[in-house]
């Protein structure tokens, strides 16, 4: 058995950490927020339009609510009735409406969850609707996508991140973005209820469900006073740490800080509530006032700085009792107009069996409430109907836009050549980039005159290639060939990821956030080591090969290169489309770019090479197998496209 040498008697796993971290750190300091009300109100819009079009979806407040009741379950003093209504066209959201008895007007209050399968319907969230409705406000809460009774299977909880969530991205959306929409259609709800006052809306959440109270107090000037909870930090701490993708606003720090978004509600009347004992670093106390201390200068200039506030609680991460109190102290002095603002005492109350809040019987959901899977699915192939439907595609353009997509500014430069002491039959390099990139090489060149190389790479670092049958084929020809550890990965790995989530989510969320993708990075790896292999070892041809992800890389840098191309792409997607009703879980994070499906698809960026691809084992989006039908649907698609483009490419397709 083959084992292959490392280049570095240690890995250097902290390098790209720290240059993120320090980067991030810099984008705090970058954007301060204006020192005066005229020049803040004309950012502010431009700020809000940005960020609209980071989030990837818009709302309609004029589309019809069609609210519906499945029924209610009388408390003593209010009523929990099961609803749900309609966010955006054929798109719905499960919830609940705490209804005090009596005629109002009533204060409303919109409560969104955090990171329990349940949703909605989880004990601790429940609290706050009963707490809420027993103090004479209707309160709604509202399942967040892919949570609670919106899951992949109705009654089946699950966790709605992970690549789960970073599907929506492919299709040119974003999970806090449906988010966003999704609890601005609450509030259209709220105020269309005769029973509730319009003019005092209030938000509430903890954790996930107080990053979206931020966002929706930012993006809805309807919320007259909120009280995020265990969720306000800075954009600069979700940097390398381990936050959800509903907490991801794509390429937010090139843009803005969290301040930003916090200043966005001004006028009106925000609490943060946070804890000394949060075990998330993103929710400490510090980065917390950090930000607080930047947004507070807005709220100063609209002369509200009483409206905004924050208390921290000796408690570790969550929504408890004494938070409750506090929020109810809060939302009675700016929703009603009484009280000091002080915490009011909670009455008892009795939460229910989760299945006494659903809105439907398990099993028996209505098909006008989708899940994650199926909305990308059904996003997907309308996307694909409409890419392969075009007549003709200008080959450059489709370069152009892919740079974009991919997030490539600046192609790498070659600084520095390190060369260490050979290992074995391995010649043993690192490549340093103007930039400060180390990239790791192991090279053997090929036998006699010959001049044939091969550039492998594999999704988690070279390591994995030590028995590649490609790669031995490759030797046994005497062909030359390089190995190398793709950004992050390999002796460059960064992964600071807990089991329970998908590789590189740490820093694929973190490089989106900075306007990188883990992709597009890669894919200047793979045209970096081409160069390198021309320019220093005379390659007189080179064959890129890459395997899963790495594979897409590989692609897509053939596709950004006019000259001619070889590729070997092994176990790769031939299609970014979502596999209907089937978890996404063989491929890492890199594979999910935003925009990707409305760009076009696998099929274009091979139409985009001047060269011949091999593709071996070629899968669906999940990793399957392709069966022999679709096979041979995708080969004539690949064939189809690649005439639209001019006809450079060829496709083989190998199983």
């Amino acid at each position: 058995m083959m084992k292959l040498p490392n280049v570095w008697r240690e890995p250097f796993s902290d390098y790209i950490s720290s240059s993120l971290k320090n980067e991030a750190a810099k984008a705090f300091r970058v954007h301060q927020l204006p020192e005066k009300i005229g020049d803040w109100k004309k950012a502010r819009e431009k700020l809000r339009k940005r960020l609209w079009d980071s989030l990837g979806v818009t709302v309609d407040h004029g589309l019809e609510l069609d609210y519906h009741e499945t029924g209610e379950v009388k408390m003593d003093g209010y009523t929990v009735k099961k609803v749900y209504y309609q966010s955006r066209k054929d798109f719905y959201v499960t919830g609940n409406l705490y209804i005090p008895d009596g005629k109002g007007p009533f204060p409303g209050v919109i409560c969104m969850h955090g990171h329990w399968a349940q949703g909605r319907l989880a004990e601790r969230v429940q609290g706050r609707g009963h707490s809420l409705a027993q103090n004479a406000y209707v309160c709604l809460t509202v399942d967040a996508f892919g949570s609670g009774e919106r899951s992949t299977e109705h009654g089946v909880f699950e966790y709605h991140g992970g690549t789960l969530g970073a599907s929506l991205m492919n299709i040119g959306e974003t999970l806090m973005g449906s988010q966003i929409v999704d609890n601005m259609r609450g509030v259209d709800l709220l105020c269309s209820l005769g029973y509730v006052d319009s003019s005092k809306i209030g938000a509430t959440g903890a954790s996930g469900g107080g990053n979206q109270t931020m966002w929706l107090a930012a993006m809805d000037e309807r919320v007259k006073a909120s009280v995020p909870v265990v969720s306000v930090g800075s954009f600069q701490s979700y940097v390398m740490a381990s936050n959800c993708i509903c907490e991801l606003l794509p390429d937010g720090l090139t843009y803005t800080e969290e301040s930003g978004v916090l200043a966005l509600a001004a006028p009106n009347a925000m609490k943060i509530c946070n804890c000394l004992g949060d075990s998330n670093p993103t929710f400490y106390p510090a980065e917390m006032l950090r930000t607080y201390a930047e947004a507070r200068k807005i709220f100063q200039l609209y002369g509200t700085d009483e409206k905004f506030t924050y208390q921290v609680f000796n408690m570790p991460h969550g929504y408890w009792p004494e938070i409750r109190e506090a929020m109810l102290g809060f939302f009675d002095l700016h929703l009603k107009g009484i009280g000091h603002g002080a915490p009011k005492t909670e009455k008892d109350f009795e939460t229910l069996a989760e299945e006494k809040l659903m809105v439907f019987k398990k099993g028996k959901r209505s098909d006008k409430v989708v899940s994650i899977a199926e909305h990308c699915h059904k996003q997907g192939m309308a996307l694909r109907k409409g890419f392969l439907g075009k007549k003709r595609m200008d080959a450059e353009t489709a370069r152009k836009d892919l740079l974009k997509i991919l997030r490539i500014n600046k192609n790498l430069a070659l600084k520095q050549l390190h060369v260490y002491s050979t290992a074995g039959e391995w010649e043993r390099f690192a490549l340093e980039t103007e930039c400060g990139r180390m990239i790791p090489v192991l090279l053997r060149k090929p036998v006699g005159k010959k001049s044939e190389y091969m550039a492998l790479a594999s999704p988690c670092g070279k390591g994995e290639l030590a028995e590649n049958e490609i790669m031995k084929k490759a030797l046994a020809s005497g062909k030359g060939v390089l190995l190398f550890d793709l950004w992050a990965s390999g002796e460059t790995d960064t992964t600071t990821d807990p089991q329970s989530l998908p590789h590189y989510h740490a820093i694929s969320r973190s490089a989106l956030w900075l306007g990188y993708s883990i992709m597009g990075e890669w894919v200047k790896d793979y045209l970096l080591l081409s160069s390198f292999l021309k320019d220093f070892q005379e390659a007189s041809e080179i064959t890129l090969y890459g395997i899963g992800d790495a594979g897409l890389a590989a692609l897509f840098a053939a596709a950004l290169t006019s000259g001619k191309s070889n590729l070997i792409l092994e176990k790769i997607p031939l299609s970014f489309a979502f596999d209907k009703g089937t978890q996404p879980t063989f491929f890492t994070m890199a594979s999910y770019l935003p925009g990707i499906l409305r760009w076009g698809d696998v099929s274009l960026a091979a139409a985009l090479v001047n060269g011949q691809l091999r593709f071996i084992n070629p899968a669906m989006s999940d990793g399957k197998a392709l069966a022999t039908k679709n096979l041979n649907a995708f080969e004539k698609e690949f064939k189809d496209i690649a005439g639209k483009c001019g006809g450079l490419s060829k496709s083989i397709f190998e199983r």
